[in-house]
């Protein structure tokens, strides 16, 4: 049998957004990506890139399951399916200019350079798409260093590159500043795949400063910690069921679940009130980028 061939990102967001478009957006769009595949300038894609907003609009891109579904075929962790028009079309035009990493990370610098939030939303959002990923580990580097919640959030959620291309420090730090924001950690593309104890410990540390301040701790905070809970860590999480709220607590009993030292399992088993048999230590069922 025939496997079919995935689906290239550049295609499908040419298929995508003119089926969004007037005549007329269809009509720009097409001669800018000609004009850049052909070899344009600097200042040819600086000035597409700039009247996207004008020329196509900020409608939401509202993609259905079939192409939410080929998404993720043309790329593995993919997941548009948040971007606006407006959003696709600027990656497109990047992608437009071809595979040359040097002058892509050139060009895509200096469009950050002079980018407003809604650009560099949406460069950001591209950094699965872009070539060569190694060489834009500093691009999503500073993204992530953003004060700005909705940058920041670009690069963190719904986006396979931080767990793909980020250390494990860098991975860390992320995964903590989500946290401090306020931004949730379930749209974090492999969250569990890349949690580790290192990890746990800086959430443990944090949790127990927000105790000390009085302050809320975020229920989802422990599906990292569970599963390298031994030590202080497993009375953190009894802190967590026994005084947190209700929403934490249920989290905290989830995080358990994938444990694997005596004291946790035993944690678990006593809140959870399952058998000794049901006592092993759970499988993730997160999907893999």
């Amino acid at each position: 049998m025939t496997v079919p061939t995935p689906p290239v990102p550049a295609a499908l967001l040419d298929r995508w957004l003119e089926r969004r478009l007037d005549g007329l957006g269809t009509l720009w769009l097409r001669d800018a990506v000609a004009t850049l595949a052909g070899g344009g300038s600097d200042r040819d894609l600086f000035r597409s890139v700039s009247l996207v907003a004008r020329k196509l609009g900020k409608m939401p891109l509202d993609l259905d399951a079939a192409e939410r579904a080929d998404a993720g075929r043309a790329r593995a962790g993919w997941d548009p399916s948040t971007w606006t028009v407006d959003q696709a079309a600027r990656i497109r035009l990047l992608l437009a200019t071809g595979g040359q990493a040097d002058l892509f990370v050139r060009r895509l610098d200096q469009l950050c350079a002079t980018a407003d939030v809604d650009e560099l939303v949406a460069f950001y959002r591209g950094l699965p798409l872009y070539p060569e990923p190694p060489c834009h580990r500093q691009r999503a580097a500073e993204g992530l260093r953003s004060n700005m919640k909705v940058v920041f959030e670009a690069v963190a959620h719904r986006n396979p590159y931080p767990s793909e291309q980020l250390a494990e420090a860098a991975w860390n730090q992320m995964v903590l500043k989500a946290l401090f924001v306020g931004s949730p950690l379930d749209p974090i593309v492999g969250l569990d795949r890349r949690a580790n104890p290192r990890l746990a410990r800086m959430l443990a540390d944090y949790a127990r400063e927000r105790w000390a301040a009085r302050r809320p701790v975020s229920p989802e905070l422990w599906r990292c910690v569970g599963p390298f809970a031994s030590g202080q860590l497993v009375d953190d999480i009894a802190r967590a069921i026994d005084s947190g709220t209700a929403a934490e607590r249920d989290a905290a009993l989830r995080a358990l679940e994938h444990a694997s030292d005596p004291a946790a399992r035993a944690l678990w088993q006593r809140h959870a009130g399952c058998s000794p048999a049901s006592a092993a230590p759970a499988e993730s069922t997160e999907t893999r980028p």
